[in-house]
This record gives structure tokens, C-alpha cells and sequence, in this order.
């Protein structure tokens, strides 16, 4: 199963403060399904002003990105340019 790290505002909005979950998910977008099912809601949060690290590596993309059953993945609040 892989760690999955939610950022403490939506952990406390969705999931009554819990950060870290162990979940198995073939691919990110596999992974935000399954927490929908758990905190209904919490894919719209995610999708929007949200960055996505897969071991290390932020993703711009990350929907199909594939992830590990030792995977970590972080959700983090996005960066905004100007």
C-alpha cells in the first residue's frame, strides 16, 4: 500500500484531521477515486490548486502517473506563478 499525505486543511475539512492514509491505487487518478469513496467531496479539493509528489517528484500532469504499493504521495498545495 502506498503512504498517501494529505495537506492539513483538506485533511481537516475532509477527514476529521487525518493526514496519512495506506491506500492501493495503480495510478493517481485510481488513488483520488479511492478517497472520494472514503471522504465524499475530496476530489473536486484535490483536482483544484493542488500539487501531486510521487516520491520526490512533483508532476504537472499526474492523473495517469503510475504509483508503487511502496509509493509515497504528497498532496501539497500548489505554487502559483506570476
Amino acid at each position: 500500500m502506498a503512504k498517501v499525505v494529505l495537506q492539513r486543511e483538506v485533511a481537516r475539512e475532509f477527514a476529521q484531521g487525518e493526514t496519512e492514509f495506506e491506500i492501493t491505487a495503480a495510478d493517481v487518478r485510481q488513488l483520488i477515486r479511492q478517497l472520494e469513496l472514503k471522504f465524499p467531496g475530496i476530489r473536486d479539493r484535490l483536482c483544484e490548486r493542488t500539487a501531486i509528489a510521487i516520491d520526490g517528484e512533483i508532476f504537472q500532469d499526474p492523473l495517469l502517473q503510475s504509483i508503487d504499493e511502496h509509493s509515497e504521495v504528497y498532496f501539497l498545495p500548489a505554487i502559483e506563478g506570476g
